[in-house]
């Protein structure tokens, strides 16, 4: 491959990953777009040659690889249920009902075996980024989807040994099957036994170097040694990657492993998908685009039809299964990587296969829509999801009927529940909303007032009493969920005040922006209590510290400031009235503040100040001498219990 065939390789695919991240689509779809568009069936740019096919292999090895460090034993056995039951049934009935199908027009029973193995694949890559995004993970659906996706990345291992076999002649067919399957299993049994101890021990050796060159020298020489093994011994060159990598997921070293091989591996399969990409017609596809359409339909009809029926058949709520088969019909990266291997050893032909490779690329384009309607296909298809939800909605408003002026909590981990425990010791109510049923489970048992429900949504705010609340928590870090919520809170009410978690300063901003109230940094608190200890521990007076500690916190949230003054013993004899306070004032349209300026108003003459001023239109408002007051603002005054009374009498009355 020449130098000026690389660079335009190069651009093309940062190009096209550029178009795809503005649109929100995998990175994948450009890989296939450009080798379409590139490769000899189209403006012919890059000859198909063996030396970029065999790099692009390469993409294959790194990637099982990388699954092959996910692989967990504990984790299988957890999920064994779905993943063995759920999962092994959806992929053997998909590869019976495609290949009979196949057959039916003529295909050969080999070929239509390797086309079945193909369509029963969906992606992992898109559909775990899609249930991170959405928080659905915990959700019955979610571990549905997760514990089918994890047996079809089991499932590949067996068919990347199975699709070379099947390329032998019929009368040789069954002595070279089990011939792969002895080698395979002696494999297996050779490293699983002997394996484990020598790759500890090695690992050992090379990390005690200190060397992060060389431990990731070595990364690719277990990576690239394991495959050559299994490529000598005649199987898959992918096998021998994946056991290596789940050699490793046993070992300590596990996730260095993985950050120092995810360079390689997206780089390489970024190549792969751009070969297989090159297998696309662009002109025999526009000349069948009925053919394609239909294929597309056939596609993701069977594969929901077939997971909404099995995780019926298993004991799921219809909602459930359907659900799941939504999420699980479009086709999968793994659906790529087995027909190209069907292709390289002859078992099926690349020019009959185009309406194929084009239902596989639209049905992955597609996806994610089908996700984001998922919900309103199961609402408008299923009766009992509605009684199902009118129950969960009840649950969470049974729970709130009598609150006022309580807290709502989003997310009721260790940090929320650590929040709870604050609440209740100053006897304020709260409600809490999960997503792990396990944990809503436990938490209900023990008279907890928490309940399963996702935050974002409208219904679920209002049942657990958002119009009576007087604050709102959000207890993870998810920067995009708390901007939807932040988002739907101001719809329903603007005066709520929010106070959001984020991994970074630099979130603050953007969660500043969308109407937050309060935000505090993971980074920023783990930094000052660090430098708190630190100095005390290095002898600096605890006075000091504590002045330190509360100048540095006053400078990052507005909403403290003035509240650390107390923090010596000075103020701890003041009394509850003369502690300061917060207190939201919401501005009606005959309010006598509106229409004057904070200085003209001068609340400082009744001893309280302004700590922040929320608008609808304008989330985060500059605070100046002479900032004007509309109707609907919500006004944060800051004093003691007199002077937030009389600031409040003053914005209302004059």
């Amino acid at each position: 491959m020449s130098l000026h065939l690389i660079l335009l390789l190069l651009a093309s695919a940062v190009l096209a990953v550029v178009a795809c991240r503005s649109l929100n689509l995998p990175p994948i779809l450009g890989y296939l777009l450009v080798g379409a568009l590139a490769g000899p069936h189209a403006f012919g740019l890059m000859p198909d040659s063996a030396s970029a096919q065999r790099l692009a292999e390469f993409g294959v090895v790194f990637l099982m690889f990388t699954i092959g460090l996910e692989f967990s034993l504990p984790r299988l056995f957890a999920m064994r249920r779905i993943v063995f039951g759920l999962g092994l049934a959806q992929v053997v009935v998909t590869l019976a009902a495609v290949a009979a199908n196949a057959m039916f027009w003529g295909v050969s029973w080999q070929a239509s075996v390797a086309l079945g193995g193909a369509l029963a694949m969906s992606s992992t890559a898109i559909l775990s980024k899609l249930l991170s995004e959405r928080r659905e993970l915990d959700a019955a659906h979610g571990r549905e989807v997760m514990g089918v996706l994890l047996f079809q990345d089991l499932a590949v291992v067996p068919l990347l040994v199975l699709i070379p076999a099947l390329s032998q002649p019929v009368d040789a067919l069954a002595g070279e099957l089990g011939l792969a399957l002895v080698k395979a299993a002696a494999l297996l049994a050779l490293v699983l036994f002997i394996g484990q101890r020598l790759m500890h021990a090695w690992f050992g050796l090379v990390a005690r170097r200190k060397s992060s060159e060389l431990f990731m020298l070595n990364v690719l020489l277990v990576t690239l040694g394991f495959a050559t093994v299994t490529e000598l011994a005649g199987l898959s060159p992918a096998l021998g990657a994946f056991v290596a990598g789940m050699l490793i997921s046993e070992t300590e070293y596990r996730y260095q492993v993985e950050e120092d091989v995810k360079p390689f591996r997206d780089v390489l399969l970024g190549l792969f998908f751009i070969s297989t990409g090159m297998m696309l017609d662009p002109v025999a596809i526009w000349h069948d685009v009925a053919g394609v359409l239909a294929m597309l339909l056939l596609l993701l009809a069977s594969k929901l039809a077939v997971v909404g029926v099995i995780s019926r058949l298993l004991g799921s709520s219809p909602g459930t299964a359907l659900r799941s088969g939504l999420w699980l019909c479009a086709a999968g990266e793994f659906g790529f990587v087995l027909l190209a291997r069907a292709t390289d050893t002859g078992l099926i032909d690349p020019e009959r296969i185009q309406p194929v490779l084009a239902a596989m690329v639209l049905s992955m384009m597609i996806a994610p829509l089908i996700v984001h309607f998922s919900d309103r296909f199961v609402l408008r298809f299923v009766a009992a999801e509605w009684l199902m939800r009118s129950m969960q909605l009840t649950q969470i408003a049974a729970r709130t009927v009598a609150a006022e002026k309580h807290v709502i909590l989003c997310g009721y981990g260790k940090t929320g529940q650590h929040l709870a425990r604050f609440l209740e010791s100053e006897q304020i109510g709260f409600m809490a909303l999960d997503l792990d049923p396990e944990r809503v489970r436990e938490a209900a048992a023990a008279g907890e007032p928490v309940a399963w429900g996702d935050c974002v949504r409208r219904e679920n705010l209002l049942a657990a009493g958002i119009l009576r609340a007087s604050a709102l928590v959000v207890t993870f870090a998810d920067i995009d969920t708390t901007l939807r919520l932040a988002e739907r809170v101001r719809e329903l009410r603007p005066d709520l005040p929010i106070v959001a978690r984020s991994r970074e300063e630099e979130d603050a901003e953007k969660l500043f922006e969308a109407g937050v109230a309060e935000v505090v940094p993971e980074a920023l608190e783990s930094s000052v209590m660090l430098a708190t200890h630190a100095l005390a521990l290095v002898g600096v007076p605890m006075h000091r510290v504590i002045r330190r500690l509360r100048d540095l916190r006053e400078q990052h949230y507005a909403l403290l400031r003035g509240f650390f003054h107390g923090t010596s013993d000075a103020g701890e004899h003041l009394s509850d009235s003369e502690q300061h306070r917060l207190h939201a004032v919401t501005l009606d349209a005959g309010a006598w503040a509106v229409g004057r300026s904070l200085e003209a108003i001068a609340l400082e003459k009744v001893g309280a100040g302004v700590t922040a001023i929320r608008r609808r239109s304008q989330p985060q408002v500059a605070l100046s001498g002479d900032t004007l007051l509309h109707a609907g603002d919500v006004v944060v005054i800051r004093g003691g219990a007199a002077a937030v009374t009389a600031g409040e009498e003053r914005l209302l009355r004059g």
